[in-house]
């Protein structure tokens, strides 16, 4: 009879547990299309580093732990899938292996069980004690900790009770059950061993298939959908955002989940909740109102949300009854005032264990916001009118764009004539301070024998803060005026002194069918010391420095050794390395446009930054980025007494000739 119940129960559990992920992940297909399938090697590769190998989640100190929990998870399904087949076919089990076969799968399972529940033991004193994030201890959290121990503890006294028995032999291949074997043969139920095992077996059948139809209705739906989210990744940087077709009658942005991809979907079933991302988080972490963590899990709650109003024939939602993204920051939406927080830095992105995209979820609300509504702070409606006007944030007159080379003997570009564009950029042109990082670039030019010219009042902006602000119609008018300006002049090959510009140059005109190489300032100089075309005739005195990754440069673009290696020649020493540096560096505050905003809720990002670069008492602050000498420049002056520089590099190689 127990066995008629047991396969009533397995086929009920497995029928509604394909029937609850078919309902959520069905509605994944609501978001637009977007094609992820390309280069499947890479893509395997991938995910058997990173979602199998777990390469980013054991990368912090916790996250061994989860390791030990997730690889567990993987050896024990096996011993799960026996335990279902041998509750329908009692006589198949892995015991008709070979012995040693057998013997070894019986120790894996017992090291594993043990490893698991002695894991989960650390995750709930840790989620206890330490939380990784404010509200992380919910009752859902402990439940699921709370089935996967009893599964384990119900597995070693079901093979406890067999060893008892005789049923199972009790050798060296199952130390764990072995203890608890005679543990039981020490307690009042060794009277009763068979009515012990029946119990815990259907303790293990009853948790097991509770367990599994929890799942789809949790945030550990991403045990199912992280694997393949990791497999289905952007294979580049996410360092640029789609083009918007401007058409009448198209709708722009995303103010609803069936603007979003489908991708954008699934990243949000496979959010593990970690915290990581808003630790990471400058804005997050600097007390302001973005939380990448609560964005994605809002994302996930809206769709739900608005699943029960889909259009089952056309797949379309019923836009008059679907739940806006963006609102009061409730279920089911994101502040507006939070998206306006993001520095486009991509820490979230970065340190996200399943590759979760948040920065380009932020950038389409953005533009819904800019484009639609014409809802954006004030302090933008003046950059956007000089970009438009003037194509410079400042408003600056064009002819005033070359006086920062009055006094310098430049040439303009020309193709066949000079190997390089050096595009200045609107900070190298008009601000005060980075002119001279202009100068200082153009005297290692020349020191290297370097050919290059410029546009001199020909150069326009490239768009970078307008399109991370979400007024790509703007940038889209930008970038097809500077596009037809460099093929027309036969531009192939750029130098920047700005990382904004380096990438907006190098990823973003590709859209546009611009094919450049472009070269940051510190790669081309690194590349001319290692080539011997460019030598210090003398260490520059800049005393301890201390080097601040820009964001757009390194995490965007994975450059990270070459303002490193450029200092150390320059210097004659070592560069000093803040807490937080290359990949998990943390954003001046400048980027996403946030260069034009003023921060009017908790601590300014700018603020923390330099803190945490006086930590080392260094001399000088080297950066590599117009905006973060702004932002710490900014932020020193604010500091009493400190006599700390800031130098770009170019300024600490024209200190060496």
């Amino acid at each position: 009879m127990e066995h008629v119940i047991f396969i009533a129960i397995l086929s009920l559990s497995l029928s509604a547990f394909a029937f609850s992920c078919y309902r959520r992940l069905a509605l994944v297909s609501v978001g637009k299309n977007e094609y992820r399938f390309d280069r499947p090697l890479d893509r395997l590769r991938e995910m058997l580093v990173y979602a199998v190998g777990q390469k980013r989640v054991v990368s912090r100190p916790f996250g061994l732990n989860h390791g030990v929990i997730f690889w567990a998870f993987l050896v024990l399904a096996l011993a799960n899938l026996e335990f279902l087949v041998s509750g329908i076919f009692p006589a198949v089990s892995f015991a008709l292996l070979p012995a040693p076969l057998h013997g070894a799968l019986l120790f894996l399972f017992d090291i594993c069980s043990l490893a698991a529940l002695v894991a989960v033991a650390v995750a709930a004193l840790r989620r206890t004690v330490n939380p990784p994030f404010e509200g992380a201890r919910t009752f859902e959290a402990y439940l699921i900790l709370s089935m996967i121990a009893t599964l384990m503890l119900a597995y070693f006294v079901v093979n406890g009770v067999r060893i008892a028995q005789g049923m199972l032999p009790g050798t060296t291949a199952t130390p764990v059950s072995n203890l608890v074997a005679r543990l039981i043969m020490a307690t009042p139920a060794a009277g009763a061993l068979e009515q012990t095992g029946n119990v815990f077996w259907w303790i293990h059948a009853v948790v097991l298939l509770g367990f599994m139809n929890f799942l789809p209705y949790s945030k550990h739906m991403h045990i199912l959908t992280a694997i393949p989210n990791v497999f289905l990744r952007s294979m580049g940087k996410c360092n640029s955002q789609e083009r918007e077709a401007f058409q009448e009658g198209n709708s722009f942005g995303a103010a609803t989940v069936e603007r979003l991809s489908w991708k954008d979907l699934l990243d949000s079933f496979s959010c593990t909740e970690c915290g990581r991302c808003q630790q990471a988080c400058p804005a997050s972490s600097t007390g302001k109102t973005l939380n990448p963590r609560e964005m994605i899990h809002a994302i996930k709650e809206n769709l739900l949300q608005n699943g029960a109003v889909i259009d089952k024939l056309s797949g379309d939602l019923q836009a008059e009854r679907c739940v806006s993204l963006i609102g009061d920051g409730k279920k089911g939406n994101t502040k507006a005032r939070a998206l306006w927080s993001c520095t486009s830095c991509g820490a979230c992105m970065e340190a996200c264990p399943v590759f979760i995209e948040h920065l380009p979820k932020i950038v389409k609300m953005r533009r819904h916001l800019v484009q639609m509504e014409a809802s954006f702070p004030e302090e933008l409606l003046n950059l956007f009118e000089n970009m438009e006007q003037r194509s410079n944030p400042w408003g600056m007159a064009p002819s005033e764009r070359s006086k920062w080379s009055s006094q310098l003997n430049l040439r303009p570009f020309e193709a066949g004539k000079t190997e390089y564009l050096l595009f200045v950029g609107c900070s190298g042109a008009f601000d005060a301070r980075n002119k001279q990082v202009s100068v200082a670039l153009t005297r290692v030019l020349d020191a290297a024998g370097v050919s290059y010219g410029v546009l001199g009042k020909e150069e326009k902006c490239c768009g970078d803060s307008v399109r991370r602000l979400g007024n790509e119609y703007l940038f889209d008018q930008m970038a097809k005026e500077t596009v037809q300006q460099f093929l027309s002049k036969g531009v192939t090959k750029v130098i920047t002194q700005c990382p904004h510009c380096f990438t907006t140059l190098k990823n973003d005109y590709r859209q546009y069918g611009l094919e450049l190489e472009v070269l940051h300032h510190s790669e081309l100089i690194d590349r001319l010391l290692r080539e011997g075309r460019l030598t210090p005739a003398r260490s520059a005195e800049t005393g301890r420095v201390v080097l601040h990754d820009s964001c757009y440069l390194g995490r965007h673009n994975d450059v990270y050794e070459a303002p490193r290696e450029v200092l150390r020649k320059a210097t004659g020493r070592e560069v000093l390395e803040m807490g937080r540096n290359r990949e998990n560096a943390f954003c001046c505050g400048a980027g996403g446009g946030r260069m034009w905003l003023e921060e009017h809720e908790g601590t300014p990002i700018n603020r923390s930054r330099v803190q945490e670069a006086l930590a080392q008492q260094p001399v000088t602050v080297c950066v590599s980025c117009p905006f973060c000498m702004t932002m710490f420049e900014d932020g020193i002056k604010e500091v009493a007494g400190s006599t700390t520089q800031v130098k770009d590099i170019a300024e600490v190689v024209a200190l060496s000739l």
